[in-house]
């Protein structure tokens, strides 16, 4: 029989690593080794869809999670899956998006301008005023919004793009999901109209007509 002081002292040495795992680089990767692009809609719960600990309870420490508006490729997704996947021992993505997106709900050339009639100058715009190198080629404000007219088609690209992409290693396993608000699953995205039957999915389902601007063809 073991001593509870053994056992309280193995607790303490586990939490010492876990607390600066960051330390050991490669050698001190989150639980899973796992990196989660998810979107930053609040009726998506990356632990339950997942099964993981990532947000409950705080610091759970399953695996790094990066939030954005539609779980989409950006600048700095490609950034934060750059340094897990290559420094801090990241193995896997997954992309988590879900039905019900607000990506879904406007086109993006309609938004851009909205913000055009309340004085912004797109045309002229520093996205990153740290990083002034950071700029849109004139036209593509509205591409950059990355707006959905399909999540599903959207997730699929999205795994694409981390797949093929020079700075995520080539064996580093990628998968996409989509959870549905709807029905509280998770499923793998698909256009099969049977399998997405009773969910919205397209910007179609929201009244919007017009094709969004070319970023997911």
């Amino acid at each position: 029989m073991g001593f509870l002081k053994d056992d309280i002292q193995a607790r303490i040495e586990q939490y010492d690593h876990w607390a600066t795992r960051r330390r050991h680089g490669p050698n001190g990767p989150n639980n899973r080794r796992l990196w989660v692009l998810a979107c930053m809609d609040e009726r998506l719960p990356v632990d339950e869809a997942l099964g993981i600990r990532v947000d409950t309870p705080v610091g759970g420490g399953d695996a790094h999670c990066f939030r954005n508006a539609g779980g989409i490729v950006t600048e700095d997704a490609i950034r934060s899956a750059m340094l897990t996947c290559n420094f801090f021992g990241t193995q896997e993505i997954a992309i988590v998006q879900h039905t019900q997106c607000g990506m879904l709900s406007a086109n993006a050339t309609d938004l851009e301008q909205a913000l055009r009639d309340r004085g912004v100058d797109i045309d002229n715009l520093t996205l990153d005023p740290t990083l002034p190198e950071l700029s849109l080629q004139p036209g593509g404000f509205a591409k950059w919004i990355g707006m959905m007219d399909d999540v599903d088609v959207t997730c699929m690209k999205t795994v694409e793009v981390f797949r093929n992409h020079p700075l995520i290693p080539k064996h580093v396993e990628v998968s996409g999901w989509i959870w549905e608000v709807e029905t509280r699953r998770l499923r793998a995205p698909t256009t099969d109209a049977a399998a997405r039957a009773r969910t919205d999915v397209t910007a179609d389902q929201f009244g919007v007509r017009s094709p969004q601007p070319g970023r997911w063809r």
